[in-house]
């Protein structure tokens, strides 16, 4: 079954973040931490198959993370986590205001993340041939590829000098993809993935997916 309550790193609150370590949601705890955000922690052991018992698809029928209760509100989908949780946390100051002209830029690179590069790097990853261009969510994988390299050699960050919740998103799916080697190791790349990763949120999550991982094995040799 899904582990107990866990705390979250800051005090209880009304959010509640489902999270399974070494996986995507690992990035949503790393932009509640970079918002300063208290919530509590449901932590689900996918070696154990716990994403897919009815606790927790009567959260999400595809028993995926991260998902969020907030308020009664559920929130699934990255992209759509990514965008709920910088906007709800407005003070941070992690996404541009609705009136900001740096908004619509914010909102094409979190966008591409989850249309465009994932399901590139999905079908690269499988050997997949892509899909006609008529049909399919991206061009061609050396076009996404090519299109997201020429933003971070401008750099520093997706909207150059300004760090925001999309290169929350992106630096943790980087690291991963770099990698698995489906992501060249690209100077821009590598220097960005290390920019992002130098974070203490990042830090501070992999700590807690460590304590994560170290209950569920306790667990699993109690129960053995």
């Amino acid at each position: 079954m899904i582990t107990q309550l866990i705390e979250g790193p800051r005090k209880r609150g009304e959010l509640v973040v489902f999270h399974a370590p070494n996986s995507r949601s690992v990035g949503t705890l790393t932009l509640l931490d970079e918002l300063g955000a208290s919530y509590e922690l449901r932590a689900i052991d996918l070696r154990a198959d716990e994403q897919r018992e009815p606790a927790y698809t009567g959260v999400n029928p595809l028993g995926k993370v991260p998902a969020l209760l907030h308020d009664g509100v559920l929130v699934t989908e990255q992209v759509a986590v990514t965008i709920y949780l910088a906007d709800r946390f407005a003070d941070a100051g992690l996404a541009p205001a609705l009136d900001d002209p740096e908004r619509g830029a914010y909102l094409r690179w979190i966008a591409f993340q989850g249309s465009s590069f994932e399901p590139a790097m999905v079908d690269k990853a499988m050997k997949r041939t892509p899909a006609p261009r008529g049909v399919a969510t991206y061009g061609e994988v050396e076009q996404v590829l090519s299109t997201l390299l020429g933003a971070l050699e401008r750099g520093p960050y997706l909207l150059g000098e300004r760090f925001t919740a999309a290169d929350v998103l992106w630096g943790i799916s980087l690291g991963w993809l770099v990698s698995f080697g489906l992501v060249p190791k690209e100077p821009a790349v590598v220097a960005y993935v290390e920019r992002i990763k130098s974070r203490p949120s990042v830090a501070r999550v992999a700590d807690l997916d460590r304590t994560l991982v170290a209950r569920f094995d306790a667990a699993k040799e109690t129960a053995g």
